[in-house]
């Protein structure tokens, strides 16, 4: 076994426990109701958004800037 397959090996396992790490957060935020209005800035959350992601609190526009987005 070469670096490149120990590196091949470590990014699986971590985009795995990405992947479970995702999903574990998921199964929380969905227990929380989806807002209608963004905590944030205030604007309506459309119902595709609410119905798409379980537990939305922000819009797209401060959710991506809260991810560090432009």
């Amino acid at each position: 076994m070469d670096i490149f397959d120990r590196a091949q090996e470590c990014e699986a396992w971590f985009r795995q426990d990405a992947i479970a790490h995702a999903t574990r957060h998921n199964d929380r935020k969905a227990k929380v109701p989806s807002r209608e209005t963004c905590m944030e800035c205030g604007a309506v959350i459309p119902e595709a958004r609410r119905n798409a992601v379980p537990g939305v609190q922000r819009c797209i526009t401060c959710q991506t800037e809260m991810e560090g987005g432009k």
